[in-house]
């Protein structure tokens, strides 16, 4: 017995409809990171420049790093995966590009941060990166 007004949809089409609303609710996602106390993980690669985006002078020799959407300043900890090495670095720069970004890059390194963890000729390498508080 249905009450008045009750649509019948016969197994097919309930099927379809169903696919497409899980594909719209949970098919679509964000890959920009989220703030957390969990590391995040990516690829990292080491990079020089002139200036940085907090107006200092770039240094390869210092420990600093550049990332997307996180205050200057910050601390963070950055591990290579494959080895366990790791390096503390300054956040002192805003990148890596936006097409980079979207291609799994997570931070860029300072020549010398990047060289503690991995060998420059190695370019990228996966890590994970943790802010310390």
């Amino acid at each position: 017995m249905y009450w008045k007004g009750t649509i019948i949809l016969p197994d097919k089409l309930r099927l379809i409809l169903s696919g497409i609303l899980m594909f719209l609710f949970c098919g679509c996602q964000n890959n920009t990171p989220v703030a957390g106390p969990y590391p995040m993980l990516g690829i990292a690669s080491w990079y020089v420049a002139d200036r940085t985006a907090t107006g200092e002078k770039f240094n390869e020799y210092d420990p600093t790093c550049a990332m997307r959407k996180r205050g200057f300043g910050r601390l963070y900890k950055v591990c290579n995966v494959s080895n366990n090495k790791c390096v503390i670095v300054r956040h002192n720069n805003f990148g890596p590009s936006k097409e980079k970004f979207d291609e799994g890059r997570i931070i860029d390194l300072s020549k010398s941060a990047f060289s503690r963890i991995a060998d420059l000729k190695d370019g990228l390498v996966r890590v994970s990166v943790e802010e310390i508080p």
